[in-house]
């Protein structure tokens, strides 16, 4: 069967991010994304106008009967909106871990858009709460990466595109220490959703059973190939094209 990967993640009603990006990126992969929604935004593909949290008992509901039916093989966070949902997403993944202790978790630690703008109520970095230690792998930005600060994650790969210069590297740490470093083309545009698409495209590769090293190496390369065929649908940022054209 197609291994499924379960989302937490916001909606943007412009599908360049959240939620849209998160199924679009999960398909490529050769997996099924089962999408549940923790906040709801305002948006277009430059700027967040508004995002109001989903309830967080709606929250562990909409999660409730995947759980019950499907085979889940990775988990994959984007913003939990507020606090009261990372803790309610918190308990659902040490209650799918009692069943599967080495399940993947992936998170992406959105602590705002690529704007600046607010995307939930209150702090985001506290929001996120427990699930930084939950997660197996988080995928910080340079800004978020500096924001995190000494915390408890054991493993992360940091993406360098906010530092100057014609390549970007991203690096996996794992407590601390480099494992590996990755150098990627610099792209001459700005991306809407570039993060998620990333993050969701390891959950899949890791819910197919892949090694980290070999998911880190496709996804940045998946990744890096939407960003390379994007598209504009207005002025600004442009959109990966996560279901690529054959070249």
């Amino acid at each position: 069967m197609t291994p499924c990967v379960l989302v937490f993640a916001g909606l943007d009603p412009g599908g360049g991010a959240g939620l849209a990006a998160d199924i679009l990126a999960v398909a490529a992969q050769g997996a099924h994304a089962l999408p549940v929604a923790t906040a709801l935004t305002c948006q277009d593909n430059n700027h967040v106008f508004a995002a109001q949290a989903v309830d967080a008992g709606l929250v562990a509901r909409q999660a409730a009967p995947l759980i019950a039916a499907f085979d889940i093989r990775a988990v994959k966070l984007g913003i939990p909106g507020n606090a009261a949902n990372a803790a309610a997403i918190a308990a659902i993944i040490r209650s799918l871990r009692a069943q599967q202790p080495a399940l993947p978790v992936v998170l992406d630690p959105v602590l705002a858009s690529g704007h600046g703008d607010a995307l939930g109520q209150g702090s985001a970095l506290a929001a996120l709460g427990d699930l930084l230690e939950l997660a197996t792998i988080v995928l910080p930005n340079l800004p978020e990466r500096a924001a995190l600060g000494e915390s408890r994650i054991k493993q992360l790969l940091v993406t360098g595109g906010h530092a100057p210069g014609d390549t970007v590297a991203n690096r996996w740490l794992q407590d601390g220490q480099e494992l590996r470093r990755w150098h990627w083309p610099r792209l001459p545009a700005t991306y809407h959703g570039s993060g998620c698409t990333l993050a969701a495209a390891l959950a899949a590769r890791l819910a197919l059973g892949e090694s980290m090293e070999i998911a880190l190496e496709r996804a940045q390369a998946y990744t890096h190939a939407t960003l390379a065929q994007s598209f504009a649908i207005a002025p600004g940022q442009r959109i990966p094209r996560r279901l690529l054209h054959p070249h």
